[in-house]
């Protein structure tokens, strides 16, 4: 499934299912990584999201804060994040441009897009509310009609969701360290140990 510019206006679409994972492996570098931490750190923390997902939201305000504090900042881990589109797509899809048209503000666009998601789905107004936060970054009405109605953007977060899809991820969030899978990335002592694990190769 791919999001059209029709599609950011039109709410509904369904996420088609993916293949199951292959055994674990080291996971190479992707088009369209963000990074976050020291690209040197011993360990790879890969995350899959979604900017429409209410469990990545969670995920991301409630745990991520202090991963980045125990583990990113202090050099243990390099979290490599991957956007992934989740119902509503178009959402996801209009989420991940506007982080990324604002530069070198991506993680702190997406965190505000989480922060304000459950408001924004009782308000029903979806790109109201993403335009409020372009705003909020400097963006104006006509930028961020532009970058929703930008052809290759839009087809950058589409081939990055298919190739999330190709490897196997069916939903998120979904975590990895160094290849292999992680059940839960709130457990700040299984994370502890699985970059201890990783640190050794």
């Amino acid at each position: 499934m791919t999001v059209d510019r029709r599609a950011l206006v039109v709410s509904g679409l369904a996420v088609a299912a993916a293949p199951a994972l292959a055994v674990a492996k080291p996971l190479p570098a992707k088009p369209g990584d963000m990074i976050l931490g020291s690209p040197k750190a011993p360990a790879q923390f890969v995350v899959y999201a979604s900017a429409s997902c209410p469990h990545c939201a969670h995920w991301w305000l409630n745990a991520l804060p202090e991963v980045r504090k125990r583990f990113l900042d202090t050099g243990k881990a390099r979290m490599v994040f991957r956007e992934f589109l989740t119902p509503p797509p178009e959402f996801a899809a209009a989420g991940f441009i506007l982080a990324r048209r604002i530069p070198g503000k991506y993680f702190e666009v997406l965190t505000t897009v989480f922060q304000r998601q459950e408001a924004i789905y009782q308000s029903g107004q979806l790109f109201e509310g993403l335009q409020a936060i372009g705003k909020q970054y400097g963006l104006t009405d006509k930028q961020f009609s532009d970058a929703l109605n930008d052809a290759a953007a839009l087809k950058a977060v589409n081939d990055r969701f298919a190739r999330a899809q190709a490897d196997g991820i069916e939903g998120t969030p979904t975590f990895f360290v160094n290849g292999a899978p992680l059940a839960d990335g709130s457990d700040m002592a299984q994370l502890a140990k699985a970059f201890a694990t990783a640190a050794k190769g």
